[in-house]
C-alpha cells in the first residue's frame, strides 16, 4: 500500500498534515522524529514529509533526525521547522528573524516550481515562524518569497527535495490542497487509492488474520466508534463477536434504546444490556473533581464489562472503537507525538489484574470523520453514524459539580431540545447547500449544567434556579474548533424551549470560545 510517513516534531499541525493527506485519497502515518533511517525505510514509505515544530533548529535540545533519511531516494517535503531542519543538514543557513510572521501573510512565486505549479503567481498562506531560512542549500531553487521571509519555498527536483516556510495543510493557505497534490500526485506519483471501501476490506482481513477462530467481545457505549467498531468486527467474525452494552445512567435521551434497537434488532449482533444506572450514582455521589468522575465512570466501566465477559466463558479478543484523537489527547507514544495529557479517556485505561485480552483495534489510525465514512460504508444508519460525539463518562462531565439523579434528568432533557433544535439547522443547510458539512453546520451541540444558581422572575414570581450553557462548535476533526454564529432565532427558540420545558432552568447562556484556547468540553 502508498503510504506517506509524516516525521513529528512536535508540529502544533502535525496530526493535521496526515489528515490533509489522506483527504487526497492517500494513506499517511505520523512516526517519531527520532525514527532511524533503517526503521523508516521498513515502513515502506512511497513519500515523507517533515512537520514543522515550535522549536529553533539551533537550540541545544532541538529534535533532529537521522541525515541518511534525505539520502534515501524517497522523495521530501519540508513544512517550517521541517524546512529550516532540511536546510540546516543540507548546508544551508537558518536565521532568526527580527520580526516573525503569524497568521496570513503574501507570497509571491519566483522562478518555475513543480511543486507550486497550477497555483496564482501571489497567493496567501499561513505562516507561523520566526526562525527562517535565510539561504538556500547548494543547488536549491528558490521559488517564494513573502516580506518578511527571502526563502519562503524552495526545491531541488533532481533529489525530489522539496520545502515551504508556510503552512499548506491549514485551510487558511488558499492553494494547500493544490501543493499538496502536486507533491503526492505530480512528483511522487502516487495514485488517490485510499477510499472507505479499500479500507473495509483490508480491516476485515486484518481482523481475520488476528482473531482467526476466536471469539471477541466489544463494549459499545452507544457512540459513533464502538458502533462502527462492532459493524466491522461483525463484518469480519459474524456471530463470534459478542458486545457488551454497560448503561451507566449519563446517557443523552433516547440513546439505550436505539443502541439496542440498532445491533440487537437490526443488524442481529449478540447484545447484552447491563442496567447499571443506580450502582453508578452511587459512586459518583459527593464527587465533583472531573478527573476523578472520569476514573471513577472508567474504572467502573470495566468493573462491570469484566464482570459479563467472564459469564460468556472463553473469549479471547476484546475489540476497542479507539481512534486517533484519542491516543493524541491521551499524550500516547502510539502516534509518535509529544502531546501533553489533557484528559484522560475510560477506552485507554489498562486492564485490571489478572485479565487478559488481545486488542482488536481497527479504528486507531483513523480520525472522527473517516469514521463516520466508513461507518456509512458499512451500512449503519445515518442516525447514528451522525450522531453528535459524546465523551465516555456522559452527561457525568456536562454536570459541573458532583453528580445526581436529578441534575441528569435536568442535563439531559435540557440537552435533547439542544439536539433536537440543531440537528434541524443542521439539515436546513443541508438541503441549501447539498453539502452534510457545510461551512456553517454546527459539528458539535450540547448542554450544559453549572453549579451555580440564578435569580430570574417566572410568572411574576422571583426564581433561584439553574442556568444552562449551550455550547455548539464548527470542526472537521475535533482537534481546532471555532464556536458557531448561530442565527438569533435559533438561539432564540432554544432559550425559550429549555427554558419553558425544562424544570428548574430560568437561564440560558452560550458559550462563544474557540478551541483553543478553551477545549470543546467544558470537563
Amino acid at each position: 500500500m502508498q503510504k506517506v510517513v509524516v516525521l513529528d516534531f512536535g508540529a502544533q499541525y502535525g496530526q493535521l498534515i496526515a489528515r490533509r493527506v489522506r483527504d487526497l485519497h492517500v494513506y499517511s502515518e505520523v512516526v517519531p522524529s527520532d525514527i532511524s533511517a533503517d526503521e523508516l525505510l521498513a515502513l515502506e514509505p512511497s513519500a515523507i514529509i517533515l512537520s514543522g515544530g515550535p522549536a529553533s533548529v539551533y537550540a541545544e535540545e532541538a529534535p533532529s533526525m537521522d541525515p541518511e533519511i534525505l539520502e534515501l531516494g524517497i522523495p521530501v517535503l519540508g513544512l517550517c521547522y521541517g524546512m529550516q531542519l532540511m536546510a540546516e543538514l543540507l548546508g544551508g543557513e537558518v536565521a532568526h528573524n527580527d520580526v516573525g510572521e503569524y497568521g496570513p501573510a503574501e507570497l509571491r512565486r519566483g522562478c518555475a516550481s513543480v511543486l507550486l505549479t497550477g497555483t496564482p503567481d501571489v497567493q496567501t498562506v499561513w505562516m507561523s515562524h520566526r526562525d527562517a531560512v535565510s539561504a538556500a542549500p547548494e543547488d536549491f531553487m528558490v521559488t517564494a518569497t513573502t516580506e518578511a521571509c527571502p526563502v519562503a519555498a524552495m526545491e531541488l527536483p533532481r533529489k525530489r527535495w522539496y520545502a515551504t516556510q508556510f503552512h499548506p495543510e491549514v485551510r487558511h493557505t488558499a492553494a494547500g490542497s493544490k501543493i499538496l497534490s502536486n507533491f503526492l500526485f505530480a512528483i511522487c506519483g502516487l495514485e488517490p487509492t485510499w477510499t472507505m471501501a479499500n479500507v473495509i476490506d483490508a480491516k476485515v482481513a486484518e481482523i481475520r488474520g488476528q482473531v482467526g477462530d476466536g471469539r471477541v467481545i466489544l463494549a459499545l457505549s452507544g457512540g459513533v466508534d464502538s458502533a462502527v467498531c462492532a459493524a466491522l468486527v461483525h463484518r469480519a467474525v459474524g456471530e463470534r463477536l459478542t458486545c457488551v452494552f454497560v448503561n451507566h445512567g449519563l446517557l443523552r435521551k433516547g440513546e439505550p434504546e436505539s443502541v439496542e434497537h440498532v445491533f440487537s434488532e437490526v443488524f442481529g449482533i449478540p447484545l447484552v444490556h447491563v442496567h447499571a444506572e443506580e450502582r453508578y450514582l452511587r459512586l459518583l455521589a459527593g464527587v465533583d473533581d472531573p478527573e476523578a468522575k472520569r476514573r471513577i465512570i472508567g474504572t467502573e466501566f470495566w468493573k462491570v464489562f469484566f464482570e459479563e465477559a467472564g459469564k460468556l466463558g472463553d473469549v479471547q479478543f476484546l475489540a476497542q472503537g479507539t481512534i486517533y484523537p484519542d491516543i493524541i489527547e491521551s499524550g500516547a507514544r502510539k502516534t509518535g507525538g509529544k502531546a501533553s495529557t489533557i484528559k484522560s479517556h475510560h477506552n485507554l485505561i489498562p486492564f485490571p489484574p489478572g485479565v487478559s485480552f488481545e486488542l482488536v483495534e481497527p479504528l486507531d489510525h483513523l480520525f472522527k470523520d473517516e469514521v463516520r465514512e466508513l461507518g456509512e460504508e458499512l451500512g449503519l444508519p445515518a442516525e447514528l453514524v451522525w450522531r453528535q460525539p459524546f465523551p465516555g463518562p456522559g452527561l457525568a462531565i456536562r454536570i459541573i459539580g458532583d453528580v445526581t439523579a436529578e441534575k441528569v434528568a435536568l442535563v439531559r432533557e435540557a440537552d435533547a431540545i439542544v439536539r433536537e433544535e440543531l440537528d434541524a439547522y443542521n439539515q436546513r443547510l443541508f438541503e441549501k447547500t447539498g453539502e452534510r458539512n457545510s461551512a456553517h453546520a454546527c459539528w458539535q451541540y450540547f448542554a450544559v449544567l453549572p453549579d451555580v444558581r440564578s435569580v430570574g422572575v417566572m410568572g411574576d414570581e422571583r426564581t433561584y434556579e439553574r442556568p444552562v450553557i449551550l455550547r455548539a462548535v464548527e470542526s472537521a476533526d475535533a482537534m481546532t474548533a471555532d464556536w458557531a454564529r448561530l442565527p438569533y432565532d435559533v438561539l432564540a427558540s432554544i432559550s425559550a424551549r429549555i427554558v419553558g420545558e425544562v424544570a428548574g432552568v430560568n437561564r440560558v447562556v452560550y458559550d462563544i470560545t474557540s478551541k483553543p484556547p478553551a477545549t470543546i468540553e467544558w470537563e
